[in-house]
């Protein structure tokens, strides 16, 4: 089995998993990281959303073998990051199961673009899914922190 070398929310770490497993799979499986969650498997929902090297991507398609460069989950976020503060006061999660993916895309957006614009700040929000239809709320959360 071939062996890889991660950084994983600031720490190195080594996994012996085969080429062709899924960043998620490892997060959660070999790292015990269960704040990323699985949702369709096929990168069409967001709810395994992580960062690799900044940029928010679908770890559930992500093969850990070409996984270049450092990656953050929302374990890594810390627990006081502004998103998660801005969604308790906005009251976001319902089931809560999309959240953590709501939140990686938001964190990388506002990263990038500390003001975004509501076609953008759409836009970057548009891949992730939420059974409870809390758009509104997690628009506003993500607004409140932009400060907008």
């Amino acid at each position: 089995m071939p062996r890889y070398s991660l950084e994983v929310n600031g720490e190195s770490v080594e996994v012996d998993v085969a080429a062709d497993v899924p960043l998620l799979w490892v997060l959660r499986d070999v790292l015990g990281l269960t704040g990323t969650k699985y949702g369709c498997g096929v990168a069409q929902c967001g709810a395994c959303t992580v960062h690799v090297g900044g940029v928010a991507v679908r770890s559930c398609s992500l093969r850990v073998s070409r996984v270049r460069a450092p990656v953050t989950t929302i374990e890594g976020l810390g627990g006081d990051h502004p998103l998660q503060r801005a969604w308790v006061e906005h009251d976001v999660p319902q089931c809560g199961y999309c959240q953590s993916g709501q939140i990686m895309s938001a964190s990388a957006l506002l990263a990038r673009d500390p003001h975004p614009d509501e076609a953008t700040l759409r836009g970057a929000m548009a891949g992730n899914l939420c059974r409870c239809g809390t758009y509104p709320r997690i628009l506003a959360a993500i607004r409140s922190v932009a400060g907008d």
